[in-house]
Formats: structure tokens, sequence, C-alpha cells
């Protein structure tokens, strides 16, 4: 399927072919919690730690602060962060220590997928089933994920990354206008254009641009509005290449609005339950981008552990590029 030839006027029908054509149930075993993650193996971890020549090393996360680009959607706001005990404290010597001893402490409240971050794979169901073909009601209670909360993917990301910069490619100024459909084509071009390869086990990360422009224009609709992104043609791409995760600088990683008339975010619908795979959102690109850009080498080690929140569906993260 390509993004020319999708009927915007059916999503179920679309939806339900790309999840049978594209189904990993149980290709790891009944059991299985980690989805595409099975694919980055140690040797695909060797090679992504002999990709570092020169330790330069880069934060792709955005900052975890009030100022960040949430607007209250479905309860999710920016982090608040407060002070339990602070260096006025200790200089008034009101925090009961010997010896002149001092100290501050803080606390942050925010959902878990404010920022920078990883979708679990209980995050995203279909008519009621989770990854793997797990019963939803089963999987996901009021006490978290019971099954495949995000804690038991900490020990497993990091590996080869590889940058796809499309916004550098395929748009004008390094940035993709909203609403922009990346398909495979967009993809495999991109790649090309770098002079890398796309395969098993690797962290896949598409530049849009859609971060810088909120950067010079402000927020605004970052969270939830238009946006460029990948289109749902892509399942069988995303199927095919066996990559274990993939990340975008963008809200919501497919595009949005999305490619039917009456849908909401069909491309995590397949790729979460059905292909098991790791998707970031959110991510911060454009300083490993400019860099990459200058040395020609948009392959990189990437470690990018989830928080090991038991039973979370989504976690913040902090993911760091080697180069």
């Amino acid at each position: 399927m390509s993004g020319d030839r999708i009927d915007r006027t059916d999503p179920e029908a679309a939806i339900a072919e790309a999840a049978k054509a594209y189904s990993n149930w149980g290709r790891w075993g009944e059991d299985d919690v980690l989805g595409t993650l099975n694919f980055l193996d140690e040797a695909k971890r060797r090679e992504g730690a002999a990709l570092i020549r020169d330790g330069v090393s880069f934060s792709l996360s955005q900052a975890f602060d009030m100022d960040g680009p949430q607007k209250g959607w479905r309860r999710r706001t920016n982090p608040v962060h407060t002070m339990l005990a602070t260096g006025t404290d200790a200089a008034l010597g009101g925090q009961g220590f010997p010896h002149g001893f001092g100290g501050a402490d803080d606390v942050i409240a925010m959902p878990l997928q404010c920022s920078t971050q990883w979708d679990g794979l209980g995050h995203i169901f279909d008519h009621g089933k989770a990854w793997n073909g797990r019963p939803a009601e089963k999987v996901v209670t009021c006490e978290g994920d019971l099954v495949t909360g995000i804690e038991h993917m900490a020990p497993h990301v990091a590996g080869r990354g590889v940058l796809l910069d499309v916004g550098l490619v395929i748009g004008r100024g390094g940035e993709l206008p909203d609403g922009f459909a990346i398909t495979e084509e967009h993809l495999t071009a991109t790649a090309e254009a770098h002079g890398v390869t796309v395969g098993r086990g690797d962290l896949v990360l598409v530049r849009t641009g859609r971060l810088a422009r909120a950067r010079h224009e402000g927020w605004g609709d970052y969270a939830g509005g238009p946006a460029p992104g990948l289109s749902f043609s892509t399942a069988g791409w995303l199927h095919r290449s066996e990559i274990a995760g993939i990340a975008t600088d963008t809200w919501g990683f497919e595009v949005r609005p999305n490619e039917f008339d009456h849908a909401f975010q069909p491309l995590h619908q397949v790729a979460i339950p059905h292909i098991g795979l790791l998707i970031g959102e959110m991510w911060d690109l454009d300083a490993l981008a400019a860099h990459c850009a200058a040395d020609g080498r948009y392959e990189f080690w990437l470690t990018a552990a989830p928080l090991p929140i038991t039973g979370s569906v989504g976690s913040p993260v902090n993911p760091i590029a080697v180069k």
C-alpha cells in the first residue's frame, strides 16, 4: 500500500488488512514482552559500539519543564518541578542537621509521555487486543501493565542508531510541511542520500524538522496538531525492515492529520499491538543532524533505556547518541 493508494473512507478495512499482513504475534513465543526489541541482539550491540570513533555525544531529549508543548489533552500536562528542601532552608539553619550539613531535594509530577519518551507495548490496543494477541483488559488494569510493562525493555535499548533526516533530504530549508506523509520511498531515498542502510535490529531516528520549527515559531499546535510524519503505508516497511525501534521529532510519530477522513493514529494501531514496535516521540534530533551533515556519518551508538517504572505503558527517556 502506497500513500497515494490509501482509501481515505475506510480506515477499518485498511487497519484490518495491515494488521493481518504485518502481525508478529507468536513470532517470539506466547510469553514475549519485548516485541521488535528481540531483533536487537548482542551482535547488533557490538556493531553499534564499534561505530564510536570520536567520542562526541549528543543528548536527544527535550527539556522536562513547565515550558514544554503539552496543553492538557487527555490530562497530559508539562512537568511540575517542586523543591522539597532548598539552600535557603539550609542557610536559615532549619534543616536539623549537625555540623553545618545542608542539602536540597526536589520532586517532579508529570505524565510519563509529556516530553521525549518511548511508547510501551501496552500503550495501544486494536479492537481490545494488546501486543501478541492478549486481551487488553488482562494486560493493563488500574494497577498498570501487568504483562508488558516498560521495565522489561530497560536493559535492551542500546545498539546501532541510524538517522534519516527526511527534513533535510526531502524538505525545504531542513523542514517538512505539516501534513506531509513520509512514505517508504522517502525513507529509502533519504537513506541512499546519507549513504546508510537500515535493517534488522537498528534503532531508526526520523527527523522531520517539526521541532526546529516549533523552536522559532513557538509551540503552537505541536502537541496534537498538524505535523509531518510517517504515512500509514509505511506499516509494511516497518515490519519488513525488522528494525528494533523508531523515533521522530514530532508529537505523534505519524502524519497529522491522519490519512483517513475519520481516524485517530491508525499506524499506532498496527505498529504497537501487531508489529510489537517500540515507538519514540518528541526526540530532539537537531544537534545530531547538524553533526551528521557535517561529517557525513549517519550511524552511531545509541543508548535510550526507558526508566524501569514497573507497570508503565510509556517512559521518559534521555537518549544519548555517540559518534
